[in-house]
This record gives C-alpha cells, structure tokens and sequence, in this order.
C-alpha cells in the first residue's frame, strides 16, 4: 500500500485589495481625516495648529488623488487658511493667536472649504467623479 501525500502548491495567495475609487486609486485615510480636522479645530480656537492637516490635506490630495474636484477644494482650502494666517503674521499689533485674531468671515470661509473637500473626497470614493 503506498502512502498518498498531497501536493503543496508553490504559489502565493493574494488578498483583495481594499475599496478603490474608478480611477483605481485609494483615497488616503490621513487626507480624509485631515479634511475633517481642519473645521473642528478652526472652530475650537486652534487655528494656528490647524495648518498641519491643511499641509497633510494639500499635499495627499495633488499626489495621491486624481480627481480634480479635490484637487481643486483643497486648494480653496489652503488658500482660506492662508490669507488670514499671512495677516496674522504681517499685522505688527495682531493678537497674540491666530484664532483670537482671525475674522469670523474667515472661519466660515475655512469651515466651508473644509466642507467641500469632505464631499469631494466622498465623491471620489464612491467612483461618481467625472473630472480626472
């Protein structure tokens, strides 16, 4: 009676890849929570340490992302932060914080851009984006 073995196979098992978007590229967690970030911490007095997920932000999205639309909202956010962090900085008798000087006008600006950078984000997730 000869004993039966069974064959090991040699090749390597793949795993799914996680959820992608149309294009065939993955949304990067850290610019998803950075578009979060930004708003809450606008409006919770920490202007100033909110430029770190607007970089995050700006940077994840124009070399990781190739839809347009959140190319184009994080860059409408950038540049709502930084117009009133440059009058912060040139102004000689500003306040002694961004947030304690920074214009109401200027936070709903930044919340709202960080709004449209969410949804534009969640578009691109969803694979509905038109724009490459």
């Amino acid at each position: 009676m000869s004993a039966t073995t069974t064959p090991t196979s040699t090749t390597p098992t793949t795993v799914p890849a996680a959820a992608s978007t149309a294009t065939g590229h993955r949304i990067p967690r850290a610019v998803t929570i950075s578009a979060w970030a930004v708003p809450i911490m606008v409006l919770g007095q920490f202007a100033l340490i909110s430029g770190v997920p607007v970089v995050i932000a700006l940077v994840g999205a124009f070399t990781r992302v190739r839809d347009r639309a959140v190319r184009a909202a994080a860059a409408l956010l950038a540049l709502s932060f930084a117009i009133p962090l440059t009058i912060w900085l040139v102004r000689p008798d500003g306040a002694q914080s961004l947030s304690k000087d920074i214009h109401p006008g200027f936070v709903g600006l930044i919340v709202a851009a960080g709004a449209a950078l969410v949804l534009a984000l969640r578009r691109a997730r969803s694979g509905r984006s038109a724009t490459r």
